[in-house]
């Protein structure tokens, strides 16, 4: 190539602006995409199947988008504008509408893939015609590749840019407004250069300003839509709500009863939650008195960041440390500063036997078993006692610490006269799921023992004890345990008719859930399906 060729095929000051418009525009089609996904996930649950029907269906409308490209032959730079202002109205408006549908539509399917379908097909319309419209006489692979270049870059940035700053400081209503913005700005910024291009571009740019003065005013105001949009969501008044870096913690509250939800999950309510964790707690103290003919000493909690299995813990004089492992250390110290949270665990949180270690429990769990991480972690294990309160296994990350590879570790870390108990969902609802983890432990070598209580805000709850040897149902509480009578639900007659399952609760043929294959989401997904939207419990 000689010189003057180069010189030709150099970009040109207003090329170099519309290839910053493709980095702009490219930026905020992934971001769409991932705003659409997330949401799914966060509604639907399986974030996997979201994530991938997300993808799939974006990346077919983008490819429909350019195909249709062939068929614009006029006013390039009026259809361009237009685009932009369409996607800055669908996409800067997508996070609130399906926000807001999901509290008042049966299926919010049909929303969220019309938001992706429109998107995708103009998004894949975008590129083409922004090309057409790049002035000077570039050589066509010259500028296919300058134009894809800031494409994928853009691509890159919204990869890196979303999860790390925009999700957790934004959130999703205030990002896709944000990029709403963004569009329009770009539309607004065509209208200028390419004015000598459109027809009636007076009118163009007005429209470009009401979209952009449209996206930008319910920017400012995004906190109050997400707020309005979230108490729609739920049947009592929310009285916080906060995106943490790893999930949403809202509580809701009605006369005396307090509810947290995790995602729009339920977590507990105030008005029956001793129930669930005494259940959890106190049948693995009676089951050591089996093994064991001295008090536990040493507990583990993995999960129950709200403090209220602690709480039952600490009902025990002999236990001297409990270690409790929670990812989310906004949870912890939301449960640990707040006074009404902290009065319904009775400030165990801030019990100076207790030491809170805000990690991700299965790395934890490794460390220790190997005698890494830092130096006053390294002797911890073993434990008397390991109080597994994780979320339900609804997506592939949480379903790991539901897997064999996971309660082998416990195993690891657990003393020979030592006893574990698993939360291990509904064994009415999601029985799949429960006799899974049952499976799990067994195929762990932990020779599992499953119970169940009932809990009126979830219904019928399953547990499973688990040690190194096995075990016998217990018939009584603990003679640890000084005055069982301050429990409000368990009773020493109650404790042996936990074990024993009726007729139509009897185990299924389900297969262990190991790591490659976490057959424990499909089960989960599957039971959750079978019975309609049902409330899940999702952990801390």
């Amino acid at each position: 190539m000689t010189p003057a060729t180069e010189a030709a095929n150099a970009p040109s000051p207003s090329t170099r602006l519309l290839l910053f418009w493709v980095l702009v525009v490219a930026t905020c089609g992934l971001v769409y995409e991932l705003i659409t996904a997330t949401m799914a996930s966060y509604l639907l649950g399986d974030s996997v199947t979201q994530f991938s029907l997300v993808i799939g269906v974006y990346l077919s409308a983008m490819g429909l988008g350019s195909w249709l490209s062939r068929f614009v032959e006029h006013r390039l730079a009026n259809r361009f504008v237009h685009v932009q202002l369409i996607i800055a109205v669908v996409g800067g408006f997508s996070a609130p509408a399906l926000f807001l549908g999901f509290s008042v539509l049966d299926d919010i399917r049909p929303v969220l893939f019309a938001i992706l379908i429109i998107i995708g097909t103009l998004v894949g319309l975008e590129i083409p015609l922004l090309m057409r419209l790049m002035p000077g006489k570039q050589e066509l692979k010259d500028l296919v590749a300058r134009v894809l270049a800031f494409d994928y870059i853009g691509a890159l940035l919204a990869s890196i840019v979303f999860p790390l700053v925009l999700l957790p400081w934004l959130g999703l209503v205030r990002t896709s407004l944000l990029f709403g913005c963004l569009n329009a700005g770009v539309a607004l910024w065509s209208a200028r250069a390419f004015v000598r291009q459109l027809v009636r571009p007076r009118w163009v740019t007005l429209q470009a300003l009401i979209v952009l003065l449209a996206t930008g005013s319910c920017l400012l105001i995004g906190g109050q839509i997400e707020t309005f949009g979230e108490r729609q969501l739920y049947e009592s008044p929310v009285i916080f709500s906060q995106k943490t870096r790893y999930q949403r913690l809202t509580i809701t509250r009605w006369s005396d009863d307090i509810r947290l939800y995790i995602d729009g999950n339920l977590q507990f309510s105030s008005a029956d939650e001793h129930r669930y964790h005494e259940s959890l707690v106190h049948p693995a103290f009676a089951a050591r008195e089996q093994l064991a003919s001295s008090p536990a000493r040493n507990v583990l909690v993995l999960g129950g960041g709200d403090g209220l299995a602690v709480r039952e813990l600490l009902r025990y004089p002999g236990v001297q440390r409990i270690d409790l492992v929670d990812l989310d250390p906004e949870m912890t110290r939301l449960f640990s500063e707040t006074p009404a949270l902290a009065q319904l665990n009775a400030g165990s949180l801030a019990d100076p036997r207790v030491v809170v270690h805000n990690a991700d429990a299965m790395r934890w769990l490794e460390q220790q078993r190997s005698g890494g991480g830092p130096a006053s972690e390294a002797k911890l294990a073993p434990w008397d006692i390991i109080v597994i309160d994780l979320p339900d296994p609804n997506n592939l990350s949480l379903g790991k610490l539901y897997s064999r590879a996971f309660y082998r570790l416990v195993r690891a870390v657990l003393a020979p006269d030592g006893v574990a108990v698993v939360q291990s969902t509904s064994p009415y609802l999601s029985p799949r799921a429960f006799w899974c983890i049952v499976a799990t432990l067994d195929a762990a070598d932990m020779h599992p023992l499953p119970y169940h209580a009932h809990v009126p805000s979830f219904g019928d709850w399953g547990f499973a004890l688990a040690a190194r040897s096995p075990l016998q149902p217990p018939a009584k509480l603990a003679f640890e345990l000084p005055q069982p009578q301050e429990l409000r639900f368990l009773s020493p007659e109650l404790v042996p008719t936990l074990f024993a399952f009726p007729a139509d609760q009897q185990p299924h043929e389900v297969e262990p859930n190991r790591l490659d294959t976490q057959m424990l989401v499909r089960y989960y997904d599957q039971d959750l399906h079978s019975f309609g939207p049902l409330t899940r419990r999702a952990g801390s």
